[in-house]
């Protein structure tokens, strides 16, 4: 594991809120396997993709997160042509399908992902630009690739926290995206994902964290009632807002956040460690840092 790795403390037994309402089998079931057939549908017109409509994309987006059983509420509209950066929070395996109903976008996952059943060839086959966490010296490459992208005028989809959180607590937004913004001169456009339960407060359920299974997390989703799934589109930094990477990530964190990152758990004791963000746990998401492979996007 490199010590450069982005982690985050939230785990399942501390920041999961407990299922309420579960649904019936045969109707989990059912969503689940909604879920699977529009992944192969995905997958088998991934190679079209650049030929389709735009709103045929988020459609088939938004249709993932509302066949596994949740609503949908998306705020405010993202540019429909031309390079761009979207940056959001990272709380939940459904982040992805829901950044692509706000505006189609290549992505930029782990290289791990690739041997994901069904989410890898999706993936690949979908343009997404994948980045070896375990090697620091291959960032200035894939920083490079990520220019090139946003210059061909494509849309990057980035989580910089570099690893789910539960949705309470928030990470660091990471600098090396962004220097990509800076170098195509495109904007960033930051968004806000959110999970409730109905109209009421906000909810960890959705999250993929710790030593959570992936099908563990997708059967806690397809169980629960009343999910709802938000992305708040915020407004666009445009190019040449910022000067620096550090300058940009901070000012899409505040947009996204609405401040600072909290950096410890919901109900977290951190007064024992000696710095905020240590304990080996970990996108995009979290388990701890590299077992079983973390859930991590740079």
């Amino acid at each position: 594991m490199s010590g450069w790795l982005p982690t985050a403390p939230c785990t399942p037994r501390a920041c999961l809120d407990p299922a309420r309402r579960a649904g019936a089998a045969p109707r989990a079931v059912a969503r689940l396997t909604a879920v699977l057939l529009l992944l192969l549908a995905g997958i088998a017109l991934a190679p079209f993709g650049g030929h389709l409509p735009a709103r045929w994309v988020r459609a088939w987006s938004r249709s993932i997160v509302r066949a596994a059983g949740l609503r949908v509420r998306i705020t405010g509209a993202a540019a429909d042509t031309g390079g761009l950066l979207l940056v959001a929070n990272h709380v939940s395996w459904l982040d992805i399908p829901l950044l692509a109903a706000v505006r189609p976008a290549r992505m930029l996952a782990k290289k791990e992902i690739r041997d994901w059943p069904l989410a890898g060839p999706l993936a690949q086959r979908g343009g997404a630009l994948f980045i070896d966490r375990d090697r620091l010296r291959a960032l200035p490459g894939t920083v490079a690739r990520l220019t090139d992208a946003l210059r061909s005028g494509a849309a990057v989809g980035v989580f910089p926290e570099g690893s789910t959180w539960c949705g309470r607590a928030q990470g660091r937004f990471r600098r090396a995206a962004f220097q990509a913004a800076l170098d195509a001169g495109v904007p960033v456009q930051p968004v806000r994902i959110r999970y409730r339960l109905g109209d009421g407060p906000a909810t960890t359920l959705p999250a993929f964290l710790g030593d959570d299974t992936l099908l563990t997390s997708v059967w806690r989703v397809v169980t629960a009632r009343d999910l709802v799934a938000e992305a708040d589109i915020r407004p666009t930094i445009p190019p040449g807002a910022h000067r620096s990477r550090r300058a940009l990530a901070e000012a899409a964190q505040r947009a996204v956040t609405g401040g600072a990152a909290t950096n410890r758990a919901p109900g977290e004791d951190t007064s024992a460690r000696p710095g905020p963000h240590r304990q080996p746990v970990a996108p995009p998401t979290t388990r701890h840092p590299r077992r079983r492979g973390a859930r991590e996007a740079a």
